[in-house]
């Protein structure tokens, strides 16, 4: 059995809407389609997801091709970001950094890196422990808490080093016990 940590696809960017309210764009919602009749995801019994709408939405995606209903959990949400809202791409990229490389601070009102990442490794094992179907574990979540919790497992410092290249829409697998590093990011 493996855990499988997706990201999120392409969204629809709406400065005027929450950012836990956008949605998958179109290319976004083709991608979890396309991914969810991939090999890697034939023996997934179990899907979590994020309570964030474009989590939401490629879950749903993945669990109706797969016959798997998923199963909501809010702290499997991406660091909070709610003091700034949406930042424009350089100003996001910016403030992201400064995240990464100061994990035990408040970069403009963000979660902290470090509570962020205490609250991801927190909600992957409590999802874990759940009663669930057998087969592999379908998380689905967000950039940010993934890199974070790719940090955890390969028992490193937090680090921006570990982040997806090529924006959303990746993934990695790791064992249950959560004791290994993950594998590599790939592309959905």
């Amino acid at each position: 059995m493996k855990v499988i940590f997706l990201t999120h696809a392409e969204v629809i960017i709406d400065p005027d809407t929450p950012v836990p309210d956008w949605p998958l764009n179109d290319l976004g919602r083709a991608r979890h389609a396309r991914f969810a009749t991939d090999p890697a995801l034939q023996s997934v019994g179990t899907i979590f997801c994020s309570a964030e709408r474009k989590a939401r939405d490629a879950a749903e995606i993945t669990g109706a091709v797969l016959g798997v209903a998923p199963r909501i959990r809010p702290a499997l949400g991406e660091n909070d970001r709610s003091a700034t809202g949406y930042l424009p791409g350089p100003e996001f990229e910016a403030t992201a950094d400064l995240f990464f490389a100061n994990p035990q601070d408040s970069i403009r009102g963000w979660e902290r890196a470090v509570d962020a990442q205490a609250r991801i490794v927190t909600a992957v094992r409590e999802a874990l422990a759940e009663p669930r179907s057998e087969g592999d574990v379908l998380i689905v979540a967000h950039g940010g808490v993934a890199t974070l919790l790719r940090c955890h497992l390969a028992g490193i410092p937090i680090s921006r080093a570990q982040d997806q290249s090529g924006g959303g829409g990746n993934w990695y697998a790791f064992a249950p016990d959560m004791t290994s590093a993950a594998t590599e990011w790939r592309a959905i």
